[in-house]
């Protein structure tokens, strides 16, 4: 299937699960994550879950890392949408949140980081498939962000459902999640 088409279908199938699975579900992805043998992360990047797109929690997942890795810090990103550009702030729960032009909460200040300086990014998706490969929302924000990376930071996806066999449409700018955390299994790539 194209990316076009696992959007839609994977939107409704988001849209679809009641707040309880959906809860079980994020519970099961923090044990099989916990699973993950990491090295010690001194710096992370997440997005910060969207409640109205039914996403997978990642805070569950932070503070998970926070207590593994004493002093880590924690990224999140503001977008500037002119430029398609991304920005990551130093985030902290207390950090004060604004809804970006797409309804996505992200920090108003902060001082921030450079790409470079990321050991591990909790990168959002709709779908994926067996050779690691995401469907994002469709902007391409987290391919440019992660063209910029470090070869060896660790990228971790978060799905409440199992990868599709291929994405058809795969091009030289997509880039390929190292794991993919599902409420069944830990999918390596």
């Amino acid at each position: 299937m194209t990316k076009k088409e696992l959007r839609k279908i994977y939107r409704e199938k988001r849209s679809q699960l009641a707040f309880h699975q959906a809860e079980k579900y994020n519970d099961l992805i923090l044990i099989n994550f916990q699973r993950l043998q990491l090295p010690f992360i001194s710096c992370m990047h997440t997005y910060l879950s969207s409640e109205k797109l039914n996403e997978p929690d990642t805070s569950s997942i932070v503070r998970y890392l926070q207590f593994k890795n004493p002093g880590l810090t924690v990224l999140a990103p503001k977008v500037d949408f002119v430029s398609g550009k991304m920005q990551h702030l130093h985030f902290h729960e207390e950090a004060e949140l604004a809804e970006n032009e797409y309804g996505i909460l992200e920090p108003i200040s902060g001082a921030f980081l450079n790409a470079n300086e990321i050991d591990l990014v909790l990168v959002p998706l709709l779908a994926f498939d067996k050779n690691g490969f995401r469907v994002g929302y469709g902007k391409g924000h987290y391919d440019k962000f992660l063209a910029t990376c470090r070869k060896d930071v660790i990228k971790v996806g978060i799905s409440f459902f199992g990868p599709v066999d291929a994405i058809e449409d795969i091009d030289q700018f997509d880039i390929a999640i190292n794991f993919c955390i599902t409420p069944e299994e830990v999918f390596q790539f």
